[in-house]
């Protein structure tokens, strides 16, 4: 494998920089913190400029705050003009890196993601009778620094890249569930989850794993995505033995299987695929999905009832829902939610003629094939 190396200069221009910022504002143009950047904008990538060129660059400390989504997370937000500095290094050191990756990995990568990672999935268990599905526990809150660094050097050779990349990891905020892990030898651990380059420094984290299990193990129906990994085949025994194998190369990487999360299942009778339940000729949404979205769109139809909201707030929330609702058979769920909330303010029709609309656009998929 050969290292990447002289990339320092192109990282640091100021064009370089330019497309930073504007992948980093995307769709932020409204929040504080990136309208006081804009105001001053040239003069801001000026200065990220210079604290790169010599040294001087050190990150800001990060937001943190909680999502419930199923289980709470803690979120660690950069400050904007770090967030600038992520975007301005993936740019330069992610396409070359991502050759490297198997085609299996599909979590945040370009032409991947949930839905081809499903469909992949789904191919697979038309053919083999089990699936072994397995995550790793508290996986971003147990990533070692110390070999995730040693990863790093074994991609990049560029010494400016390194030192950028160590500033980036030693600065995370420590989100482990027991801080000072190992009493003999401590050593940080964790990377934040929000971060741009938390998803691709994970990613790289398994990509030894990831090809230990194809070139190694030389299993052909493997797919991963972040932590949540599947192994498929027709011999339980087969599969057993796979997973002691795997359980003795994470745990040389200081990570553990989820002790509750392990398990082989007959393909036959359906799988929980990334928020899709999977049968080889059938594919539902997840219930807990439509029942969180259902509660959103009546909190939708209040606020837009009491003036808090209008159509236009919600509907790419509403939009993204569907597209992701429709890689199901979800036909009469979609509809059943659509009919069930009217979208009503005393004043106007505009809303609930929207919601109407929903239904209708519906119908006509359904009648074009559509699923």
């Amino acid at each position: 494998m050969k290292r990447l190396n002289n990339l320092w200069q192109a990282m640091i221009t100021f064009d370089n920089l330019l497309l930073a910022y504007k992948k980093a504002q995307r769709g932020k143009q409204h929040k504080q913190s990136v309208a006081l950047f804009t105001l001053n904008l040239e003069r801001e990538l000026f200065t990220l400029q210079r604290q790169l060129t010599d040294g001087s660059y050190q990150p800001g400390g990060y937001r943190l705050f909680t999502i419930y989504e199923r289980k709470p997370r803690i979120i660690a937000a950069a400050p904007f003009r770090d967030r600038v500095v992520h975007h301005a290094l993936m740019n330069i050191i992610e396409p070359p890196l991502d050759k490297q990756f198997i085609y299996d990995s599909y979590a945040c990568r370009q032409n991947k993601g949930v839905h081809k990672a499903v469909d992949r999935y789904q191919k697979w268990a038309k053919r083999y009778r089990y699936a072994l599905k397995m995550d790793i526990q508290q996986y971003f809150p147990s990533i070692d620094h110390i070999l995730l660094k040693k990863k790093l050097r074994h991609r990049i050779k560029d010494a400016n890249l390194l030192n950028l990349l160590d500033k980036i990891i030693d600065t995370a905020p420590d989100l482990s569930p027991s801080p000072g892990n190992d009493l003999l030898t401590p050593r940080r651990i964790g990377i934040p989850i929000g971060n741009l380059t938390s998803q691709f420094l994970a990613n790289l984290f398994l990509d030894d794993f990831d090809h230990y299990i194809k070139e190694q193990l030389r299993i052909r129906a493997y797919l991963r995505y972040v932590d949540d990994f599947i192994v498929l085949g027709d011999d339980k025994n087969v599969l057993h033995d796979i997973r002691e194998r795997i359980k003795s190369y994470l745990a040389a990487n200081r990570l553990r299987l989820h002790p509750r999360k392990a398990h082989i299942i007959p393909t036959r009778k359906g799988l929980d695929v990334l928020g899709y339940f999977i049968l080889p000729h059938k594919r539902r949404l997840r219930n807990d999905n439509g029942h969180r979205f259902f509660r959103k769109m009546r909190g939708f139809a209040k606020a837009y009832a009491l003036g808090k909201m209008n159509w236009a707030d919600f509907n790419p929330s509403v939009q993204s829902w569907i597209g992701h609702a429709k890689h199901a058979d979800t036909y009469g769920l979609r509809r059943k939610h659509f009919y069930g909330i009217v979208f009503h303010r005393e004043s106007t029709n505009e809303a609930a003629c929207d919601s109407r609309r929903l239904v209708e656009q519906q119908t006509e998929e359904r009648a074009s094939g559509e699923p």
